[in-house]
């Protein structure tokens, strides 16, 4: 995985978001995308390519299920991140206000590039114990894609 994150840096210099890896759950394709946004902002936090930040990609294999689409202390997998929720953490500032709500801050273009409205741009986590993963999921009948676009190494969101 180290490999494909080195590969997938290269081609980043060129790309608005590259596919990672594919993970299937029950049958359903879960393709994880990562941006150069993401790249610069795990790098900033000194995680990017480290052994915290692999073992989080790797729980993209949990997939999303709807049945249990709210995160539960202690467990690993991708879960939607709410507008409601509070008090306001710094998950929701940065894929909220930061991304999907901050004209020019790339969720147009990248709704514009999966050809689906801005507002089926869904916010999630992907957990693992050490950090999140901050992305939109955008789902399609047969599959579901997973951008990945920041970071949280928080204990607040833990």
């Amino acid at each position: 995985m180290k490999a494909r994150l080195r590969e997938v840096e290269n081609e980043l210099a060129t790309l608005s978001h590259v596919r990672f890896h594919t993970f299937l759950r029950d049958g359903r394709p879960l393709h994880v995308c990562l941006t150069d946004r993401l790249r610069r902002a795990a790098r900033k936090e000194g995680v990017w390519k480290s052994r915290q930040m692999l073992t989080t990609l790797k729980n993209a294999a949990y997939g999303f299920d709807e049945q249990h689409a709210r995160s539960v202390s202690g467990r690993d997998g991708v879960f939607l991140l709410d507008r409601t929720f509070r008090p306001v953490n710094a998950m929701m500032v940065k894929i909220f206000d930061r991304y999907i709500d901050h004209p020019g801050g790339g969720a147009e273009t990248l709704a514009e590039s999966f050809g689906v409205p801005l507002s089926e741009l869904r916010a999630v986590r992907l957990v693992s114990h050490h950090m999140r993963l901050l992305g939109v999921l955008i789902r399609k009948p047969n599959e579901d894609w997973l951008v990945l676009v920041d970071c949280d190494t928080s204990k607040e969101g833990a």
